[in-house]
């Protein structure tokens, strides 16, 4: 028996956030190899025929395509209910590296419900889903990488969507999603994308996209976005942007809009940062954020531990956040950060609030640049209830930290 845990705001940590045993194979119904249905690991691509099979297995009543030892290469692939995903060690699906094998649709990007390219996995409204497996997804993007910088080079203004780059997964309005194991790895855009999702796992994953010799742009770990209930526990996180980053909409009028929403109910514990942008990121496209946990957690290197990025065109709550018993060293401890990219307040006369209260760091280990990484002139913020304690934190530079009680 666990002692019994609590967020930040006293509300009981459920018992689902304990049970983390492994999926297995043998836990679900029966495995369809692609190698039993004459796809073979060749080199072409076979979207048409993953796809059949995919949509086979649910015909059936569902069951768990399994990907055996070789690499398979793949264009965008729709999961239906009941069909799960197994890799096998040695597997791979390799995804297409040409952008016309993702197709245009409506999805959701960058806070918005947009048209934009579905991802390499895509599973909604599939209640259950699980991938898992000790096998690699690999998103292919060194091309997609090349192309953004060089098309960055000629258009200094060039945003992620104007080079347009599949995400590597996508599961949109699902409950009790697993995703065990698995090696995920060298993603085009954002690597795991949750959108309208609840109690969701992510365990011991490895996500991995590189930030030399060619930085791979954009290439989030965990994007949870207007999410609820998320374990992210035993991690190893390696990517050229943010690792764990809560999403949910922007805009002057988002917290209106019923495509956005709170995230709210994160634990991320006993993981390993290699190298990211920010450890755990609230924004820059979030709304409501509350009762979230970053505990226990090793980093090499981080340009920042906890970063807040507040827009100032769009109403944003930053509540009940609490990071503890961290160990590495960062660039940045704390960030508070005045976000401007896409800056438009539309119509809005007045700007929204930039909302931050019930903040916690305490029995933190860390090496750092700047111990508080602050605008001079907090008079824009609503902050409030910031507490750092029993820190034993080493920093060249303490910034700004003179707002803080």
């Amino acid at each position: 028996m666990h002692t019994q845990d609590f967020f930040p705001d006293g509300t009981p940590i459920n018992h689902w956030f304990y049970e983390t045993q492994m999926p297995k194979l043998t836990d679900f119904k029966r495995p369809y190899s692609l190698s039993d249905y004459g796809i073979a690991a060749d080199d072409q691509l076979h979207t048409a025929e993953i796809q059949g099979l995919i949509d086979h297995i649910h015909a059936e009543g569902g069951g768990v395509l399994v990907v055996p030892q070789g690499t398979y290469r793949t264009g965008a692939l729709f999961f239906r209910p009941g069909v799960h995903l197994y890799v096998a060690e040695g597997g791979m699906l390799l995804g297409s590296d040409d952008v016309t094998d993702y197709p245009v649709l409506e999805t959701r990007m960058e806070g918005e419900t947009c048209q934009y390219l579905a991802a390499l996995i895509n599973a909604d409204a599939c209640d259950g889903f699980t991938m898992f497996g000790p096998g690699t997804i690999d998103g292919n993007g060194l091309r997609s990488w090349k192309a953004f910088w060089h098309r960055r080079a000629w258009n200094p203004k060039c945003t992620n969507k104007d080079e347009q780059r599949p995400r590597l997964v996508y599961i949109s309005n699902s409950r009790h999603v697993t995703v065990a194991g698995l090696h995920l790895q060298n993603a085009a855009y954002w690597t795991n994308h949750l959108y309208r999702c609840q109690y969701v796992k992510y365990l011991d994953c490895t996500i991995d996209s590189p930030y030399v010799p060619v930085k791979a742009p954009s290439t989030d770990a965990i994007d949870l976005d207007v999410c609820a209930d998320v374990l992210v526990k035993g991690c190893d996180m390696h990517v050229n942007d943010d690792a764990v980053v809560l999403k949910g909409g922007k805009g002057p009028w988002a917290d209106r809009q019923p495509e956005n929403g709170m995230n709210e109910r994160i634990l991320i514990e006993d993981c390993h940062y290699r190298f990211s942008h920010g450890c755990l990121t609230l924004g820059s496209e979030a709304v409501h954020c509350r009762n979230v946990i970053l505990r226990r957690i090793t980093v090499d290197f981080a340009e920042n531990l906890l970063w807040l990025k507040f827009r100032p065109d769009t109403p944003q709550l930053f509540e009940y956040i609490t990071v503890e018993d961290a160990r590495g060293t960062v660039d940045n401890f704390l960030h508070i950060h005045r976000w401007t990219q896409f800056y438009d307040l539309k119509d809005r006369k007045d700007k929204p609030a930039s909302i931050a209260h019930h903040i916690t760091m305490r029995r933190c280990q860390v090496k750092c640049g700047t111990y508080c990484q602050a605008p001079e002139d907090m008079t824009e913020y609503k902050l409030s209830d910031f507490s750092l304690t029993e820190n034993q934190v080493q920093w060249e530079n303490k910034g700004n930290d003179s707002w803080l009680k």
